[in-house]
């Protein structure tokens, strides 16, 4: 008896598994064949009460055999899904994750290999209810011949928590391979038609860094039109050949096709509208449109708090003419301009240089680099010795005296534009982004229209010079302005002290302090011929020992966390948008002012500040004082080139809204809003 009591318990126990155990597969049966097998998975092992469930179709090849995206190419056909049969599924979306292209008996086609997991997104009817889905599949595999295959799949999914299955991980990996908006710093910047050329059409694309191995799949609506494989034009830019039409080529033009670009383990997929005759499609608006933006752009940096400085030589211009003759002011202020639109030719000249050698660029980039911060530093300290009467050589002058000696006054404009760098104002970021997108000279002409933009007070005056001339002429009073102005830029130069103290630590910018003092001492007592040749080798001097000094900080500037500010990586953004957080970005840097402005203003108070703080949003850092490639990269896949840079990420938003350069509450806020759930 004893014994088959024991029998009958054991039996009972076999037969119901242990509470909290997995009672329910996550996974449907196999269903498989000679070339390949299916399944169904799911990321949950009940259906809980989520309203959207995460399904995958996983179909796993045999060496050799493929199957096919939702465009197969030339030949072939997508996966064929049918849930009729199911139980309390409203219905199904499949996506797609990037593609590759492969060779099959000649023929360009577009699918997987090896293996390959479906992300699908599962509505249920009755929302906390068990539910079956029931899948009738039809798919192709092809390796030297074609083989069509059917598999019937059924996963049940029960009632209760939706704890995560061992499926999940794979489900989440699959998921990241769908192509997003833009990735690493790709993004498609035109497409248009080339006619009579081989019925040929042109993707240019813009990363940035150079594309490594890029691929480039499109599709048209009508499906009229094929594609062949891309061919590479330079480090940015492709070729993509039409290989065939149903219909005439010139009906492409004004069509919207949907472009997939992947490059290694990147790929972002964008709907642009094709161009006629190699009018290029800007994205914004008209090639005059984006000159008017550029040059409203160039305008209000005269407003920014980077450019105030520079107002100090701005003002002694304009006051050293009060009660002088019109034509000595006109060409006075014409150098001026001269001078900055001189700078951002050479600032163009410079970044489509770089970008051709495969080196990325961005705004204000050179205030990374200590030489420069210190150069900078010491050139204010000479405009306010000069200023402050400490050496009579007219600064900056000092620098060249073109033609009628105008190089004091062509000098200014060139460090106005150096002293501009660092910001960013509105219309500036979308002007510098569709440069740097472009040929060299789209580069060169949008450059030159936001340095028209910078150098307009200039030319205002230079065209009605009486504005001018009808000041007081100079007196006592212009000696005591001198030395208010001085101050000013003095400030500037501590300014860039605390910069250099970020990049390069204590020491170096107590070499940068050491070297002003002694030359604003040099200047103030040594005899008048050895003042200027003394301060020029001063400068040198400062400049290159604070560059010579090894950093004190390391090197990674995320490292830094500061209250609610996490530091920035791409796997803890990843991380946190895949646990369903939302998440605010600020890229930013310590020379950045605008920057400044916006976490004064903004990121540090009211209710932004406070929502921060709660917790309910998260808070990542992104440092860009020094170089760092992977924020460099984050930037560019939004097609930014510059900083300041915002973007809130949530459930709603996995790829993240970007906000404009000058934050207010409310975009903050309202953008919080739509990524959250």
């Amino acid at each position: 008896m004893p014994l088959r009591f024991a029998i009958l318990l054991i039996a009972l126990l076999a037969a119901f598994p242990p509470v909290g155990g997995r009672a329910w597969a996550a996974a449907s049966d196999w269903a498989s064949s000679a070339e390949a097998r299916a399944r169904l998975v799911s990321a949950t092992t009940a259906v809980g009460e989520q309203d959207h469930l995460r399904l995958g179709l996983e179909i796993a090849l045999q060496p050799g055999w493929k199957t096919y995206w939702r465009s197969p190419g030339e030949g072939g056909y997508p996966p064929r899904l049918d849930w009729a049969k199911s139980d309390n599924l409203a219905g199904a979306e499949i996506s797609w994750p990037a593609p590759k292209r492969f060779q099959i008996l000649g023929i360009d086609s577009v699918g997987y290999e090896k293996h390959v997991i479906y992300p699908l997104t599962v509505t249920p009817e009755r929302v906390g209810e068990a539910m079956v889905a029931r899948l009738s599949l039809d798919y192709l595999t092809c390796s030297d011949i074609c083989i069509p295959q059917h598999a019937d799949l059924s996963l049940t999914l029960p009632a209760g928590p939706a704890a995560p299955s061992a499926e999940a991980f794979a489900l989440d990996q699959a998921r990241g391979r769908i192509p997003g908006p833009a990735v690493a710093g790709m993004a498609l910047t035109s497409a248009r038609l080339e006619p009579g050329q081989g019925k040929r059409w042109w993707l240019d694309l813009q990363t940035g860094a150079p594309l490594q191995q890029p691929d480039a799949f499109v599709e048209a609506a009508d499906d009229a039109f094929a594609f062949g494989a891309p061919e590479r034009l330079g480090p940015t830019r492709l070729r993509l050949p039409v290989l065939y039409a149903d219909t005439d080529p010139k009906a492409l033009v004004a069509t919207p096709v949907t472009v997939t670009v992947t490059d290694g383990q990147h790929a972002f997929e964008q709907t642009v509208t094709v161009a006629a005759g190699g009018a290029p499609d800007t994205g914004v608006g008209d090639w005059g449109l984006i000159l008017l933006v550029a040059l409203a752009g160039g305008l209000i940096l005269n407003l920014m708090p980077c450019v105030l400085p520079v107002l100090s030589i701005k003002v002694l211009s304009l006051v050293k003419h009060g009660g002088g003759e019109h034509g000595a002011a006109r060409a006075s202020f014409l150098a001026t301009a001269a001078g900055i639109l001189v700078s951002f030719g050479l600032l163009a000249a410079g970044a489509i240089g770089l970008r051709e050698a495969g080196v990325a660029v961005g705004w204000g980039m050179q205030f990374q680099e200590a030489w420069f911060i210190a150069f900078m530093a010491l050139v204010c300290v000479l405009f306010a010795a000069n200023l402050w009467g400490l050496f009579e050589v007219p600064m900056p002058a000092a620098f060249g005296r073109l033609g009628h000696g105008q190089g004091g006054a062509f000098a200014t404009g060139l460090f106005a534009t150096l002293l501009a760098t660092p910001c960013s104002a509105p219309f500036v970021g979308t002007a510098v982004a569709f440069a740097l997108a472009r040929g060299w000279v789209e580069t060169l002409a949008i450059f030159l229209a936001m340095g028209v933009g910078l150098a307009l007070p200039y030319l205002a005056i230079a065209v009605w010079p009486r504005f001018a001339t009808r000041l007081p002429k100079p007196g006592r009073w212009m000696v005591r302005l001198r030395a208010v102005l001085g101050v000013a830029l003095a400030a500037t130069a501590v300014w860039l002290g605390t910069i250099l103290l970020a990049l390069n630590g204590v020491v170096a910018a107590a070499v940068l302090a050491g070297v002003a003092v002694v030359m604003l001492v040099w200047l103030w007592q040594v005899a008048a011929r050895w003042r200027l040749p003394g301060a020029v080798l001063m400068l040198l001097a400062g400049v290159a020992l604070p560059a010579a000094l090894p950093s004190a900080h390391p090197a990674d500037t995320a490292a830094k966390t500061t209250g609610v500010w996490q530091p920035f990586s791409q796997d803890r953004l990843a991380s946190l948008v895949a646990d369903g957080k939302t998440v605010l970005v600020d890229v930013t840097a310590d020379w950045c002012i605008t920057c400044q402005a916006n976490k004064a203003a903004v990121l540090n108070r009211g209710e932004v500040a406070a929502i921060l703080a709660s917790g309910k949003v998260a808070a990542l850092k992104a440092d860009w004082t020094r170089p760092d490639a992977a924020i460099q990269a984050y930037l560019a896949s939004f097609g930014r080139y510059g900083i300041p840079f915002n973007a809130v990420y949530g459930p709603k938003a996995p790829n993240g809204i970007p906000l404009p350069e000058l934050l207010t509450e409310g975009a903050v806020m309202d953008a919080i809003g739509a990524a959250a759930r």
